[in-house]
């Protein structure tokens, strides 16, 4: 996370600990005067569509010039939203048709905790590391795993983490380890 001024941040995707999706929610949640911007190397739809959801201002692709990043600060700072040019369009198309779609997805059930949980499962953590590193007892991170895989709606930690690779939670580089 880099603090460009007292009230603009740009998270990295690929920041460790919490995922940048996540840690966008809860700046939001926790922080709402703080404009975040997204910088990612992910161009699809639906991490952008998310990314605007969760409170980001602009999302930024990582391969875009410099000029891009001003230019998303520049706007945000300004109080309007950025995308990268490529984004724009499809972007906007993609919202439509969510929008028409209907009810969120099941992600949107999961509580903070249950999102990291989800995290730290899916990079392959056990739930006794789980426990150290979130404060909290191995019973209430192995409930914690269990509320999620139920509430996903998958039944091994195989599908734990292909969910989590399909969402973007982790990067394809973090389920290998």
């Amino acid at each position: 996370m880099r603090k460009l001024s007292p009230d603009v941040v740009v998270l990295d995707l690929m920041m460790r600990g919490l995922n940048g999706l996540e840690a966008a929610r809860q700046i939001n949640k926790q922080m709402p005067q703080i404009k975040i911007i997204i910088l990612s190397m992910n161009d699809d739809e639906g991490f952008v569509l998310e990314a605007l959801a969760n409170g980001a201002l602009a999302y930024v692709l990582k391969d875009a010039g410099h000029s891009d990043l001003v230019q998303a600060v520049r706007e945000v700072a300004a109080g309007h939203r950025y995308l990268s040019p490529p984004l724009s369009d499809r972007a906007i198309e993609a919202y439509q048709r969510v929008a028409k779609a209907g009810p969120l997805d099941r992600y949107e059930t999961l509580t903070s905790r249950e999102r990291e949980v989800l995290q730290l499962s899916a990079e392959g953590h056990t739930n006794s590391e789980i426990a150290a590193r979130l404060g909290i007892s191995v019973r209430t991170a192995e409930t914690h795993r269990s509320r999620v895989m139920h509430k996903l709606s998958v039944h091994t930690q195989s599908d734990l983490t292909r969910y989590a690779l399909r969402r973007g939670i982790i990067p394809l580089e973090e389920a290998r380890k």
